[in-house]
C-alpha cells in the first residue's frame, strides 16, 4: 500500500473535503507540514511540477492562472520552500543591462524586472528602489563600461546615464572612480518571500504543495492503480525516497541544482551538467553600513558569468560584500569544507570542469585566494571604498549557483528545455538551465515555460 502522503493544502483541497493547508499571508513559518494525509485516488494530478524554488512556483502560479480547471502540485524535497537558491542570492532585482541584445536573457530581465515591481505592489511585498552604480576604478575599464552603457541602451534599460566623479560622489559619497553608470531602476527585494507569495496565490487558485517529498524515480506506470476509477489517465508514477508515490499526466522540472539528475530519471542525456559554485559573503558591520548606499558594482569582465565582487544593501539593513565565486564540493553546500562524494565525482568525471578551469586558471586561483584571505577581499574593496579596513568586515552567509557546463567546459548561458525518451518523453519537460538573473526574471521566465508546456503538451 502506498503510504498517505503529508501535505501543504490548496483552496480547491478544502473545497472537496481535503485537508487544511497553509494558506495566510507569505511567511517562512506557515510552510510546515500539514496535518492529516491524501489518499491514492487523491494523489493524482494533471500537471506535477518538481521544485519549489522562486521558477517553480512562479511557473506553477502562472499555469494555474492560465489553466485553472488542470489540477495541479508542486513537489519539494525540502520541509519549506525556496531555502536554496532562492533563499541564498543577494536579492537584487536586475535591470537588465547586462546581457547580450537582442538575446532571450536580456528580454527576459527587462521583462521580468518590471514585472517584479508591479508584483510587489500588487501584494504589499516591500522592496528599495536603490539603483546602482557601475564604476570604473581603472583607466582600462573606461572603454568596457562605455561599451556595456550602450549595451544596455539597445537592451531598453530605463534611465541610464554615465556619470563622471563628481556625481558618483553625489550619489555615493564615500565611493572613488573615474567613470560610473548610474542605474536607477536597478532594486532590492526579499526573493524567498515573493517566492512564498507565489506559492500562496497557486495554492488560493486550487494547486497543492507537497513538502519533503524528494524525488527518487519517474516511470510510466506498468497498470492503473487499484480502485481507481481513471484507469489509466494519470500513466506518470512520481516516487520518492519514503516509497511514497503520486501519479499524473504530465510533469515539468524546475530543479535548480540538481536539474540534470532529476531530467535523467526519465532517459534524458546528462548534459548539460551541473557544477555547483559557492559564492561568500562578507559583512560590513552595522556601524559602518553608512558607507554604502545602494548598489555599487565594479565593471564586470565579459570573459566569465560572475559579475565580481559587490556591495550589496539589504532589506533588513545590512551590506553584503561579495560574492566570490569558488568550486563547491557539495550541490547545496554552503561552507567551506562541505564534501559530498558523488558531488565530487560528477565534478571531476562528467562534466567539463578540467576543461573549464585549464582555461581559466588564474581566474580561479584568485578567487580561492579571496576566499580563504579575509585581507585580499577588503584590498580589493579598498579601490571602490578606501575607508574599509578589515576590522569593519564580518563572515557572512554563501550560496551555491548551479552553473551548467558542457563536456567541452563551455558555460551554458541559454535556457535549455528537454524531454524525456519514449513514451515518457511526450509527457515531460525538464527546465535543463535557467540562468542567472532568474529571481529577476521569475514572472517572465514563467510565461515562457507555460508557453512551452502549452505547446508540448497541447493543453
Amino acid at each position: 500500500m502506498v503510504p498517505a502522503l503529508r501535505y501543504l493544502g490548496s483552496a480547491r483541497g478544502r473545497a472537496r473535503g481535503g485537508f487544511p493547508g497553509a494558506c495566510g499571508p507569505a511567511s517562512g513559518r506557515l510552510w510546515s507540514l500539514c496535518g492529516g494525509g491524501r489518499s491514492a485516488s487523491t494523489s493524482s494530478f494533471d500537471i506535477v511540477i518538481v521544485g519549489g524554488g522562486i521558477v517553480g512556483l512562479a511557473s506553477a502560479r502562472s499555469l494555474i492562472l492560465r489553466h485553472p480547471a488542470l489540477s495541479i502540485g508542486v513537489l519539494e524535497k525540502e520541509k519549506d520552500l525556496a531555502i536554496h537558491q532562492t533563499g541564498h542570492n543577494s536579492g537584487v532585482i536586475h535591470s537588465g543591462i547586462y546581457y547580450k541584445p537582442e538575446s532571450l536573457k536580456a528580454k527576459l530581465c527587462v521583462q521580468g524586472a518590471a514585472l517584479i515591481y508591479e508584483y510587489c505592489n500588487q501584494k504589499g511585498i516591500s522592496y528599495k528602489q536603490c539603483g546602482k552604480l557601475i564604476v570604473a576604478v581603472e583607466q582600462e575599464e573606461i572603454p568596457r563600461l562605455q561599451a556595456l552603457y550602450e549595451r544596455g541602451l539597445q537592451n531598453g534599460v530605463r534611465g541610464l546615464r554615465l556619470i563622471q566623479q563628481e556625481d558618483i560622489k553625489k550619489k555615493e559619497p564615500y565611493c572613488r572612480g573615474l567613470m560610473a553608470i548610474d542605474c536607477p531602476y536597478t532594486g532590492i527585494v526579499d526573493y524567498r518571500q515573493v517566492a512564498l507569495s507565489f506559492a500562496q496565490d497557486f495554492q488560493e487558485a486550487g494547486g497543492s504543495v507537497l513538502t519533503s517529498f524528494e524525488v527518487k524515480d519517474i516511470e510510466m506506470a506498468k497498470e492503473s492503480p487499484s480502485r481507481s476509477k481513471d484507469g489509466m489517465k494519470y500513466p506518470i508514477v512520481i516516487k520518492n525516497t519514503k516509497g511514497e508515490e503520486i501519479r499524473c499526466q504530465y510533469v515539468v522540472t524546475c530543479a535548480g541544482l540538481y536539474s540534470d539528475r532529476i531530467s535523467e530519471l526519465s532517459g534524458c542525456s546528462p548534459d548539460p551538467q551541473i557544477v555547483p559554485f559557492r559564492g561568500d559573503y562578507l559583512l560590513l558591520k552595522p556601524e559602518k553600513c553608512y558607507l554604502v548606499k545602494g548598489n555599487i558594482y565594479p565593471v564586470p569582465d565579459s570573459r566569465f558569468p560572475f559579475l565580481g565582487v559587490h556591495f550589496t544593501p539589504r532589506m533588513d539593513g545590512n551590506i553584503w560584500l561579495g560574492p566570490n565565486a569558488v568550486l563547491a564540493f557539495k550541490r547545496e553546500g554552503y561552507r567551506p569544507f562541505d564534501f559530498n562524494a558523488r558531488d565530487v565525482m560528477d565534478i571531476i568525471i562528467n562534466s567539463g570542469l578540467i576543461k573549464l578551469v585549464s582555461q581559466n586558471f588564474s581566474y580561479g586561483v584568485n578567487e580561492m585566494y579571496k576566499a580563504c584571505f579575509l585581507g585580499a577581499t577588503v584590498k580589493y574593496l579598498q579601490k571602490f571604498i578606501p575607508e574599509i579596513t578589515i576590522s569593519d568586515i564580518l563572515r557572512g552567509p554563501a550560496g551555491v549557483r548551479a552553473q551548467a557546463l558542457d563536456r567541452d567546459g563551455n558555460l551554458v548561458e541559454d535556457f535549455v528545455f528537454d524531454g524525456g525518451v519514449g513514451d515518457i518523453g511526450n509527457r515531460i519537460l525538464h527546465v535543463r538551465n535557467a540562468p542567472s538573473p532568474a529571481a529577476t526574471s521569475s514572472i517572465a521566465i514563467s510565461e515562457m515555460i507555460v508557453d512551452e508546456v502549452q505547446q508540448r503538451f497541447e493543453l
